[in-house]
């Protein structure tokens, strides 16, 4: 199975180094189970209109060390949970990246990506070709190429769907 690309606009560019993503949602609201309560909290310091502006597909992009810190969940539940589809970033924390791709959340190295969009610019990940190509601008960039463990483990939407394709195929080599 192909990873699909993905297609959506930025709906918000971090510009911070070492971007902790507990600020999505307010360290004081890192608790909250509800995931309508963490969506509606979310990006509330930043841009009040954050959620009704967001489009399913949308994407976020970051700078250098992008989710360094605590590697908490609920910030990116939220922003999933809001339609956000991956976060392109300069360079990423690896204790984030772990989680995220583990939660089959994609996650994409791209050099040089902070100059190269606005906000609300309209952005295609292409895997195959290891591209973003801003259709907005009609300008192309080159992404970091995914580890083979972390594309099988996007592809199976995260973890437990990689341990289970992965236990299928063993069991299937054994009879």
């Amino acid at each position: 199975m192909a990873l699909a690309n993905l297609r959506g606009r930025v709906a918000w560019i971090f510009e911070e180094i070492d971007f902790d993503v507990d600020q999505i949602v307010g360290v004081k609201n890192i608790k909250i189970k509800d995931v309508e309560e963490l969506a509606r909290v979310a990006m509330q310091s930043r841009d009040p209109d954050f959620a009704d502006a967001v489009q399913p597909g949308d994407l976020l992009v970051g700078n250098h060390n992008f989710g360094y810190g605590h590697p908490h969940y609920p910030p990116m539940i939220a922003m999933r949970h809001l339609g956000i589809s991956g976060v392109i970033a300069e360079s990423f924390s690896p204790g984030y990246w772990r989680g995220e791709i583990a939660m089959g959340f994609p996650q994409v190295r791209c050099p040089g990506i902070l100059e190269a969009v606005a906000r609300w610019d309209e952005l295609e990940v292409d895997w195959s070709t290891s591209r973003i190509r801003n259709l907005t601008l009609g300008t192309e960039l080159a992404i970091e190429p995914l580890p083979e463990a972390d594309r099988q483990m996007l592809e199976a939407g995260g973890l437990i769907g990689y341990l289970h394709a992965r236990d299928r195929t063993e069991n299937e080599a054994i009879q």
